[in-house]
């Protein structure tokens, strides 16, 4: 005869091993969430030439300059971009000798789009270019 029953165990759910699987999971996905911020925009920094000697200022020269705000000069007028690949053709057409002055601060996608009209006109050869650092008021 067995009078005493023995008594059945609850079935219970081992944690320590569910922990370390939550620590690894938690870690999984913290290093690939890092890879989903946005990136911050591109900085280039331009190189600076050591041995570029200054160009001779001819007297034919017009000087095409872009400022730290990205607004756009030539020969001291401020022009549109849509306007400034014809201006570029009327100087090409009167045979004068153009120079890009940019200021080290000014927006580089400018400076492309400025590239683009230079390109767009028939400008060839040769352009002399050159950066300075205007001072701000």
């Amino acid at each position: 005869m067995n009078f005493y029953q023995r008594k059945r165990r609850m079935p219970a759910v081992i944690i320590v091993s569910l922990i370390d699987i939550f620590a690894i999971l938690l870690i999984f996905v913290i290093v690939t969430s890092t890879f989903k911020r946005p990136q911050p925009t591109v900085t280039i920094k331009l190189p600076e030439s050591t041995t570029a000697a200054p160009h001779p200022q001819a007297a034919n020269l017009a000087e095409l300059s872009v400022s730290p705000e990205g607004t756009v000069t030539l020969e001291g007028a401020e022009v549109a971009m849509e306007e400034l690949s014809g201006k570029i053709k009327a100087l090409v057409a009167a045979d004068r000798s153009l120079a890009l002055k940019a200021d080290t601060q000014a927006p580089f996608g400018v400076i492309v789009r400025v590239l683009d009209a230079l390109k767009e006109a028939g400008v060839t050869g040769n352009l002399p270019a050159f950066t300075q650092t205007m001072k701000r008021k």
